[in-house]
């Protein structure tokens, strides 16, 4: 149970799933389709889906790399966090739109495991939110040559520490996406 008061919502939050991101990421397109799946049954059930779309100086803010992947389209009314850290609530209005909608349990999926997952998740967990992440959902791309573990691995290792945290009045999950159930 969230340790945030009178936040019983659940929304589902796609980290960075964009062009030149998830270009020659892991498993990119069974990735990308569970992350189709995960949003369809969110806007089936009315759940809150927020995305989240990166820019830094190799990322600039609307180049077509920068964009989100074209399986994967935002309504208007679903908001979009821009942001220039890993953790998605650094520097963006994301807290303030999950007050809003009394969120406080959060369904995460998206990309770079390595990198905006793991500071997403654990920026969640810490301000106080139950987080799932959805384990079939998340990916990155090859770091091997800097001497990062393979992809498969960072995303198993990911899933294993991250079905094991814990914190008091807070809940942390790994879930297929087939398994995950949205409605509050």
């Amino acid at each position: 149970m969230t340790t945030l008061p009178n936040r019983p919502k659940t929304a589902l939050v796609v980290v960075d799933v964009q062009n030149d991101v998830v270009a020659e990421a892991y498993e990119r397109t069974p990735i990308v389709a569970n992350i189709q799946v995960l949003v369809a049954e969110a806007r089936k059930s009315g759940t809150q889906i927020i995305w989240v779309q990166h820019s830094d100086e190799d990322l600039p803010k609307g180049s077509p790399g920068w964009e989100y992947v074209p399986e994967l389209v935002r309504l208007e009314d679903e908001p979009l966090v821009h942001k220039s850290f890993g953790d998605s609530f650094e520097g963006t209005d994301l807290e303030d739109i999950l007050a809003s909608g009394n969120i406080g349990k959060l369904v995460v999926a998206g990309a770079e495991t390595d990198a905006c997952i793991r500071s997403t998740i654990h920026g969640a967990f810490t301000r106080g939110y139950d987080v799932t992440l959805v384990g079939d959902a998340h990916t990155a791309s090859d770091k091997t040559q800097w001497g990062a573990p393979a992809v498969p691995d960072v995303i198993t290792h990911t899933n294993l520490y991250w079905q094991f945290q814990d914190a008091p009045g807070r809940t942390a999950l790994v879930v297929a996406a087939a398994d995950v159930r949205f409605g509050d």
